[in-house]
């Protein structure tokens, strides 16, 4: 009788404190994300898939020195950079992530762009529609509203995984192509940067930071919110290497190399197990959740960032005449993005951009984080000691190759 009220207590407190690491990591696996996943299977089939699933303890790492810098310390990520850094280092910090939301909510739209036009819908009216809608959830919330919401469209994401066993990829073509990498061409390296920017991107860390203390959680919850992250980075990356692993089955077999020009071409990748009208219908409820999800996380993150550094009020917890300008902020990020992508472009191309750019700001963004671990942190909860070493030695190793990879790949792609 008591195991059974031990673990009922556990798993009361698991789902109290969860949310910030789980709703972080689906808008991990959000549409430009799914773009540079489904193009990496399309032009090189299985070579990248390994590479998903390196990142995953690299995507872990990250985020849990972000919500132990949150616990512990109460404030988000521009406030404790500007606490003990300075002002002027604070607005580097902020304007990495504010280039960083703005090519995200683009790519966020771009998707549900993409899912309109599969359904025969302008997308002047796609924009109008997803931003008034994200526009009421927000402003007639509170931040566990919010949160709840964000998990329940992020887990129609989950239906990638389904297609995926259904693409039933070839065991030995996986191996084959894994054994087969080849680390020196230009156009392999630009769409390696683009996965490690899809998957550890700026606005992830000031997010969850400012999540767990938006939901007002402290360091006694360090320990679930651990395995909240370590749960959501787990299944952001086989969410990842599921769309990888259904184009390399499908593109990637019968057209070897070819590139991806619109968001239709993956759906028809994606789903030709299913039947058309169920198949387009399943991938439209994928890329709707990831990009739904990623847009209020990225668009809150630009609100919630910008007042770290400003002072201004900045919480779901306050109704809109006591935080205009968080709420502006919030509406107005949405707004530019819902514009830009309404203009026409190529939107396949632009959110592998998206996600090269992640990564060539990965320096700035992870050198910040390392050292806020290492030197603002109590003894107790401090980055030190072996694991601060090999933290700080994969953390330097990721930044780097996005740095190189991006650099190098897009000059000779």
């Amino acid at each position: 009788m008591k195991t059974k009220h031990t673990f009922r207590s556990w798993l009361l407190l698991f789902f109290a404190v969860s949310g910030p690491g789980l709703v972080v990591m689906l808008a991990d696996t959000d549409a430009g994300s799914v773009i540079t996943a489904a193009q990496s299977g399309a032009i090189w089939g299985y070579k990248l898939l390994a590479l998903q699933f390196i990142l995953m303890p690299i995507l872990y790492i990250a985020q849990e020195l972000t919500i132990r810098l949150g616990l512990v310390t109460h404030m988000g990520h521009g406030e404790l950079i500007r606490k003990h850094f300075g002002r002027a280092w604070a607005w580097l910090s902020i304007s990495t992530l504010m280039i960083s939301c703005a090519g995200a909510i683009i790519t966020e739209f771009s998707g549900m762009a993409g899912v309109g036009m599969l359904f025969g819908i302008p997308i002047k009216i796609t924009m109008i529609l997803v931003i008034g809608f994200l526009t009421l959830i927000t402003w007639t919330g509170s931040y566990l509203s919010v949160e709840r919401m964000a998990i329940f469209l992020g887990l129609f994401e989950l239906t990638f995984l389904a297609v995926a066993w259904m693409a039933h990829p070839n065991l030995h073509e996986v191996f084959t192509d894994l054994h087969n990498i080849p680390y020196t061409n230009a156009s392999y390296l630009y769409l390696a940067a683009g996965n490690v920017g899809a998957v550890i991107m700026p606005w992830m860390i000031f997010y969850q930071q400012s999540a767990v203390v938006d939901k007002k959680l402290t360091a006694e919850h360090l320990p679930t919110a651990r395995l909240d992250t370590a749960l959501g980075a787990v299944i952001t990356q086989l969410i990842m290497a599921a769309v990888l692993m259904t184009t390399a089955a499908t593109l990637g077999k019968i057209h070897s190399g070819a590139t991806l020009d619109t968001v239709e071409q993956i759906s028809d990748a994606l789903t030709p197990f299913l039947g058309s009208t169920a198949g387009h219908l399943l991938f439209a409820l994928g890329i709707t959740g990831s990009a739904m999800v990623a847009a209020i996380v990225v668009s809150l993150t630009a609100a919630w960032g910008l007042g770290e550094v400003t002072g201004y009020k900045r919480s779901l917890e306050h109704k809109i005449h006591e935080a205009p300008w968080f709420y502006s902020i919030y509406t107005l990020t949405l707004i530019a993005g819902g514009i830009i992508v309404a203009s026409g472009m190529n939107l396949i191309k632009l959110s592998v951009a998206v996600e090269v750019m992640n990564a060539l700001l990965l320096p700035i963004v992870l050198s910040f984080l390392f050292l806020l671990a290492h030197k603002t942190l109590p003894e107790k909860y401090r980055l030190q000691g072996p694991y601060a070493w090999i933290t700080g030695i994969i953390l330097g190793c990721t930044a780097l190759f996005g740095l190189f990879a991006g650099i190098w790949g897009g000059l000779l792609n």
